[in-house]
């Protein structure tokens, strides 16, 4: 995996993941604190309560979109949009070693987060990948660069390779084709700016969560810039534990019915927060 670092004035590209030369790890301690990528301590992960990312409309990254890169020697070039794109090919995937640290668009990488790299595609784009052996199928948001090596087109996230249930052999054949999110949205209902939603059904109370954390000061964090944002909406962090490991999502409400809750939504990504979505 590649990791985008900004001088102040050239884009320097540093090698990362099993693409590394010299299997890997490379650049010793220097970077990152594991020399060797390896999936997290726990790896029992319920993937049944990770939700696939919700393909919505973004902006361009401001980094990691140069039109043209080079990487050990080789030149690529970024897809002006992807608008039709469709290909098959070998993914892999990367975790502990990059957890933490940024990603080629400048966010940060979370391996418990339903997110890809890919060498040619616009960040961010949300695509559709296919597991060609079982048929599993996942929506992941592109936010990096890579994989680099040889044959492979994307490299997912830890938890996205498991629901894909690629994770025993390290690689797997895949589909990954673009969604275009307007589309997605439209054919499925989503909330969207300028709609007036209902937010209760069935008399059950719902939720805009803003996001899973699997750092509790990172969710603590996440609650105090909503208060902020929000003040008399409440905030509330909900653990979700598996095992040694716990993802602490951030969730707004309960949002009563007739809220303008594509206001709330348009809030939300406004300040940074790229997947809110409803929960019962």
């Amino acid at each position: 995996m590649i990791r985008a670092l900004f001088g102040s004035v050239l884009l320097v590209l540093l090698a990362g993941c099993s693409f590394l030369p010299g299997g890997g790890g490379s650049d010793g301690g220097g970077r990152y604190s594991i020399k060797q990528d390896r999936p997290p301590d726990e790896t029992d992960v319920d993937v049944s309560k990770i939700p696939d990312a919700v393909p919505r409309a973004e902006p361009k990254s401001r980094g990691g979109n140069k039109s043209r890169y080079e990487v050990f020697g080789k030149t690529y070039y970024v897809l002006p949009s992807s608008a039709g794109y469709k290909e098959r090919g070998i993914a892999s995937w990367y975790g502990k070693k990059f957890h933490g640290h940024k990603t080629s668009n400048g966010e940060i990488y979370d391996m418990f987060a339903m997110t890809a790299a890919h060498k040619s595609l616009p960040l961010p784009t949300y695509v559709q990948v296919t597991n060609l052996k079982n048929n599993r199928k996942i929506i992941v948001r592109v936010n990096d660069r890579g994989p680099f090596h040889e044959g492979r087109i994307i490299d997912l996230s830890f938890v996205a390779a498991k629901k894909l249930d690629m994770l025993g052999g390290g690689v797997t054949r895949v589909e990954v084709e673009a969604i275009d999110p307007r589309t997605w949205q439209s054919a499925r209902g989503v909330v969207a700016a300028g709609q007036q939603v209902t937010s209760q059904q069935g008399g059950k109370k719902r939720y805009l969560q803003v996001g899973a954390f699997s750092l509790l000061s990172s969710a603590e964090q996440a609650s105090r810039e909503l208060n902020d944002l929000f003040g008399n909406l409440p905030v509330r962090i909900v653990p979700l534990a598996k095992g040694d490991l716990t993802l602490y999502r951030v969730q707004l409400g309960p949002v009563d019915s007739g809220a303008n809750l594509a206001e709330i939504v348009s809030r939300v990504e406004a300040a940074g927060y790229a997947q809110p979505h409803l929960v019962d």
